[in-house]
């Protein structure tokens, strides 16, 4: 974790209003998400640097707003721009976004029942691909040669639309969400199957829910996995 990436994090609680202080590790726990606002996050602290050429992240999330309703699930930006964003579109489909225009998956539709949900992305061949409870949905070609600029902040829960600010209610996640781990390599098929069923896997060298440091802020609750 870089003193930019960290410096960052500060500057955007700060000018957002709401910061608290870093907590470490979410294991057997669950961020929830109770209400529609466009002030509620949560801010996290990557144990790396987020200059990226390939990535699996991984995460388990529930919601009960509508498919029509556009949700940010994963937001990672820089100063210019939205390096990774993850949403469920207002169509239904789930697309992700990597400093310009996107693409979009037909998945099963994410509901109130707990979804496990991945996504992979690697550089050389610009191979990508969502997988849902463990199964991998078609491969798509996106960005090959692309890098993912470092020094930014992640957020759960709200998508910032330009640095530091532009928050919207009608886009902010309501819901659940647990078990997020993110690594620098494509986990294979058997790993990311393995982690769907919850068997032991290598812990995320970026994000690990378990040693995870973030920064609670607004209405997000963390309550107990039962």
């Amino acid at each position: 974790m870089s003193v930019n990436t960290v410096r960052f994090a500060v500057v955007v609680l700060s000018v957002f209003g709401f910061s608290s202080a870093t907590q470490v590790g979410l294991t057997d726990k669950v961020l929830v998400f109770p209400y529609e606002t466009d002030f509620s996050f949560v801010a996290l602290i990557p144990q790396k640097e987020m200059g990226l050429r390939a990535f699996t992240l991984c995460m388990r999330v529930a919601t009960e707003l509508p498919e029509e309703r556009q949700i940010i699930l994963f937001a990672y930006r820089t100063a210019d721009y939205d390096e990774l964003n993850v949403w469920r579109e207002k169509d239904g489909r789930v697309s992700f976004y990597m400093s310009g225009d996107g693409i979009f998956f037909h998945l099963p539709p994410i509901t109130t029942f707990r979804t496990s949900l991945c996504l992979t992305w690697e550089s050389r061949t610009g191979l990508a691909a969502f997988w849902v409870e463990g199964k991998r949905s078609t491969y798509q070609v996106y960005k090959p040669g692309h890098t993912i600029r470092p020094d930014g902040t992640v957020l759960l829960g709200q998508d910032p639309d330009k640095h530091l600010g532009g928050l919207e209610a009608v886009q902010s996640f309501v819901g659940e969400v647990t078990d997020l781990n993110m690594w620098d390599f494509v986990l294979s098929r058997s790993m990311i199957q393995a982690w769907h069923y919850g068997h032991k896997v290598p812990k995320g060298n970026i994000f690990d829910w378990g040693t995870l440091e973030y920064e609670l802020n607004g209405n997000v609750i963390v309550v107990d996995d039962d």
